[in-house]
């Protein structure tokens, strides 16, 4: 697969899950934008004000990077945005989103290819630019449908959401305090339209399985792990699982669902072997 066209099915997914997204809120009444959703604080508009205000600096990230990096880093700068947003009317709002999503797909694709793009996490590609973004999306609206007591989006879109919560293990230990991870863990994941996702070596002794919404709800921290359906096989999985970030920035960012990791002395080898592992077809369109 091609850089150009693994960047045109991430950008063709982020605008599904954007559009998505834009069904739910696009009709509510002043009360359902003022509706409180898990992440403390945080309303329904506030939840669409930070997917239109982060689009605007991964825009700016994509078309003028010195521009990006000179942008004031500053504590409570994400909480600050979200207000400013949520305080305009939400016609505005959704206008300024829906315009934001359109110019950060076109400027990705004009990005040349093997350009790094500077952001608050390591520097990514276009294609690992659009795959956080579906990420973020796709995230921010469990948080809506959860305010607004619906089901979360689940689609094959997910498989993104998968990859990266899967690239991001060593990254996610390190934010918690955590050694970086030696070693591999089998991931199989069972895709909203039944086929089979896999990550890892087929005979890794750690080992992560279940179904692919669980797994991108527990990478998001938009559930604790407790309440899933995700099987874990090994200490390393274990761990992996309590301290699962897939977004930049400080552990506990992520919304009121998420649990405390547990104290990493008190994970104990399983006395139970691991499952024995099939092979499961790869996912066709991941980032890089």
């Amino acid at each position: 697969m091609t850089t150009s066209t693994l960047l045109t099915g991430l950008l063709a997914d982020l605008a599904a899950e954007g559009a998505a997204l834009d069904v739910v809120v696009a009709d509510l009444d002043p009360a359902g934008w003022a509706t409180p959703t898990p992440a403390a604080g945080w309303t329904v508009a506030h939840q669409v004000a930070h997917l239109a205000w982060t689009d605007d600096v991964a825009l700016l990230a994509a078309t003028d990077p010195d521009a990006f990096r000179a942008l004031p880093d500053t504590h409570g700068m994400v909480d600050d945005a979200a207000a400013a947003g949520a305080a305009v009317p939400p016609s505005e709002l959704l206008d300024r989103w829906r315009s934001g999503r359109r110019a950060l797909a076109d400027a990705l694709v004009a990005v040349p290819a093997g350009t790094s793009l500077p952001w608050y996490g390591p520097p990514m590609s276009a294609a690992s630019m659009a795959t956080a973004r579906l990420m973020e999306t796709w995230a921010h609206g469990v948080d809506v449908t959860d305010a607004l007591g619906l089901p979360p989006s689940t689609t094959d879109r997910l498989e993104a959401v998968a990859h990266l919560g899967v690239r991001t293990r060593g990254f996610a230990h390190t934010q918690h305090g955590l050694p970086a991870p030696t070693g591999d863990v089998r991931v199989e994941l069972t895709a909203p339209s039944g086929a089979l996702w896999t990550w890892g070596e087929p005979t890794a002794a750690d080992r992560v399985t279940g179904p692919a919404l669980d797994f991108c709800l527990r990478v998001t921290q938009r559930r604790a792990p407790g309440g899933l359906q995700l099987q874990t096989t090994g200490v390393a999985a274990a761990r992996w699982m309590d301290v699962a970030q897939a977004y930049a920035g400080p552990p506990g960012a992520g919304s009121a669902h998420r649990s405390p990791p547990r104290d990493p002395t008190s994970y104990r080898k399983p006395t139970a072997p691991p499952r024995a592992g099939g092979a499961g077809r790869q996912p066709g369109v991941r980032p890089r």
